[in-house]
């Protein structure tokens, strides 16, 4: 939302105290704020799962290549590795849907409904901008006959132009009352309508990482082979790929 005021003639009477113009603007200003916050955050959080899912989803896929690599049908040792891997994988993507969902349900949509109501308190405001503009084009138009010679045809549309700015100034008068009443009390509510769809998220990260390691903690059982530290393991590679660059047909010309 953007609020820009209205650019007509002022009337010379001020009938917007300065201090309830700033009261508005002060308010007004902290809502805009909060609907851009809120438009950021539910962005942030879509990126978020969907980058989530697509991690998982791509984990799933590199498990099952793996499998269907012709190492695992000549190597029992190697086919039991992958497959734990592809059990984990296919576990941690589960609890990760788990996870997204309610991330989507607790959060993301509530964040959504939430500001759906910002394109309406926006009409609001311009009701009440408008109506304003309604109040100084009257009150103007009052003053001109205010300050013309008082005869007969004047006073006659001096009492018509009073009659005519009496339920327009009153009309203003209601909308900004509302306005200034309500926007503080709206902008107060973000406490109590976010606080449980924030600690519905926390909850849904702990209770994913606490599964996760578990899984990872299963799998590192399953792979680990007593005597064969990290160290080990990469000068044996090492070694391995010292002979593969030996063959004649990987050798430079």
């Amino acid at each position: 939302m953007s609020w820009i005021p209205f650019k007509i003639g002022q009337p010379k009477k001020q009938i917007v105290p300065k201090t309830v113009e700033r009261d508005f603007e002060r308010e007004y200003g902290k809502l805009q704020q909060l609907e851009e916050q809120t438009r950021r955050l539910q962005k942030d959080l879509k990126k978020s799962t969907d980058a989530d899912l697509a991690m998982s989803k791509s984990a799933v896929k590199i498990s099952l290549d793996l499998l269907s690599n012709p190492l695992c049908e000549q190597d029992q040792d190697f086919l039991n590795m992958v497959t734990a891997l592809d059990t984990a994988m296919k576990r941690m993507d589960a609890f990760n849907q788990e996870k997204v969902n309610q991330i989507q349900k607790t959060v993301i949509e509530p964040l959504k409904k939430f500001g759906s109501v910002f394109p309406s308190l926006n009409m609001a405001v311009k009701r009440r901008e408008q109506a304003l503009q309604d109040y100084r084009r009257l009150q103007a138009k009052v003053e001109k006959y205010e300050e013309k010679e008082k005869t007969g045809p004047v006073l006659a549309k001096l009492h018509q132009a009073r009659e005519e700015l009496r339920p327009v100034r009153d009309d203003f008068e209601a909308k900004n009352k509302q306005l200034l009443d309500e926007m503080p009390r709206f902008y107060s509510s973000r406490l109590d309508y976010f606080q449980p769809s924030f600690e519905s998220l926390i909850r849904a990260q702990v209770v994913y990482y606490s599964e996760m390691h578990k899984i990872f903690g299963d799998l590192t059982q399953q792979l680990d082979q007593p005597g064969h530290p990290d160290e080990q393991r990469e000068r044996e590679n090492e070694a391995r790929l010292s002979e593969l660059r030996a063959l004649s047909i990987v050798a430079d010309d």
